[in-house]
């Protein structure tokens, strides 16, 4: 692996792998956050702050927190019950198959592991012929 994919992930790292996937569409939230989608269906989006995600001691909420579609409970367990990994959820995102990460904590990842997550929150929304057509151009 290139000494680049394995420095540490920043938040343009996740504008430009989201970027990097085909057939995405860019939108904002209501705050003017963005939302990357692809077929109209959101995989990774930079939340507005809320008060289930917010510090424990001052409530404060975090005003950084990036969301990620994933594939299945299993691969969200996976994720936030990890704790080498910064990626955590709510009760606000009980049964919803997502993970949240904080901005703050991206550099907990190396680029090569953020463009993953992105990658599988992409293939998670797309549909089942662009998921073929995108795999097949990488491992086909």
């Amino acid at each position: 692996m290139s000494k680049e994919a394995e420095s540490p992930a920043r938040v343009e790292d996740v504008h430009a792998a989201a970027l990097a996937m085909p057939y995405v569409t860019v939108t904002y939230g209501t705050a003017g956050n963005p939302v990357y989608q692809v077929g109209g269906k959101s995989f990774v989006f930079f939340r507005n702050p809320r008060p289930d995600a917010a510090d424990p001691v001052t409530r404060e909420r975090y005003a950084d927190v990036i969301v990620f579609w994933v594939e299945s409970d299993a691969d969200k367990q996976a994720l936030v019950q990890d704790g080498a990994t910064p990626f955590f959820t709510t009760a606000h995102f009980d049964g919803h198959p997502s993970v949240l990460v904080r901005a703050s904590r991206l550099a907990e990842l190396t680029r090569a592991e953020l463009a993953e997550v992105i990658q599988d929150a992409w293939l998670s929304r797309a549909s089942p012929r662009r998921r073929a057509a995108w795999l097949g151009s990488r491992f086909g």
